[in-house]
């Protein structure tokens, strides 16, 4: 028989803080949007060493529209600290609320994970911990150092939170030299407010410049969602603000709303007009840029990581 806490936790909002906000018009999605539903034996296979090992991946709880191509090469983007974030942003899809306690085995099972999936780059992020002295710097630390032993041909990319009021944690994590460190400052300045009401843009931009003070090496990496009301001129801003601080790689991709509790949708951008960004990242320097529709952070991401350490040597060999 379900117990009383079993029906409250069931019957419980996913995003409690957006309950009462109005409810916000679903675009009808064009067809450049269109994705085939998951369900091939090796989508199965991956979905089965996710939940054997009691893992949570952002494929999942962000809602991915990829996570049926993703899956059904034995990709996945592993979410650590658990599936509850302490921020409440405007496009997310992930859970709002107060954390459980951190899992200490966590970053073992999701190494022994990537080890058993045979993955060439692993993608590692996180919920935002605001709670925690350290954002949960040093829970990413522990998952680098058990990934390097379990999967030491693996080259491992981290998206982190901002790590906002946490003195010393990007340093923490820089220390455990993860080939890709990602932070995404997912929109424009002007839309801080409304979309990421958390976060501050600045603070975001200086996290990934302070990286490539402590590690001129390390590869960084940052994306924004479009769609969202945006102007072209801001988001060719936000390529120069990126260049600023030392970003190698770009993501753009259309924003896609969750819920008519969400943010709503601005606008599908056509490809023709992602194309035209890609062109126009590539020219201000960047040495890998990702510009389409269905573009996030993690997709295709070990295809892109050949090709971004390729982009430097040839760079660096010209």
């Amino acid at each position: 028989m379900a117990t009383l806490i079993d029906t409250l936790t069931k019957a419980r909002p996913r995003h409690p803080e957006k309950a009462r906000k109005a409810d916000t018009p679903l675009l009808k999605k064009p067809e450049w949007i269109r994705v085939r539903a998951p369900g091939s034996p090796v989508y199965a296979e991956t979905q089965k060493i996710v939940r054997d090992q009691k893992l949570v991946t952002v494929c999942e709880e962000a809602g991915c529209p990829n996570i049926g191509e993703c899956w059904s090469k034995k990709h996945a983007t592993f979410m650590i600290m658990g599936d509850t974030c302490t921020r409440a942003c405007a496009f997310c899809n992930v859970k709002t609320g107060l954390p459980e306690a951190l899992d200490p085995g966590e970053p073992r099972r999701v190494a022994e994970a990537i080890a058993a999936m045979g993955l060439s780059h692993a993608v590692i992020t996180s919920v935002d911990r605001d709670d925690l002295a350290d954002g949960g710097a040093g829970h990413f630390v522990e998952m680098i150092r058990h990934a390097r032993e379990l999967a030491p041909q693996t080259t491992i990319e981290i998206l982190t939170p901002d790590f906002l009021k946490k003195d010393g944690a990007v340093e923490r994590v820089v220390e455990a030299r993860p080939d890709v460190f990602n932070h995404n400052l997912e929109t424009v300045p002007s839309l801080y407010l409304k979309i990421r009401p958390g976060g501050r843009y600045f603070h975001s931009l200086r996290l990934l410049q302070r990286v490539k003070e402590l590690d001129p090496a390390m590869f960084t990496k940052s994306g924004i969602m479009v769609g969202l009301g945006e102007t072209r001129e801001q988001v060719m801003q936000v390529m120069d603000d990126m260049r600023s601080a030392d970003i190698d790689f770009i993501t753009i991709g259309q924003y896609l709303q969750p819920s008519r509790k969400h943010a709503a949708i601005d606008r599908f951008v056509d490809p023709e007009e992602f194309k035209a960004y890609e062109t126009i990242a590539y020219a201000k320097g960047f040495l890998m840029v990702s510009s389409s529709p269905l573009t996030r952070s993690s997709h295709h991401a070990g295809e892109d990581f050949a090709r971004l350490r390729a982009a430097r040597n040839a760079r660096v060999s010209g």
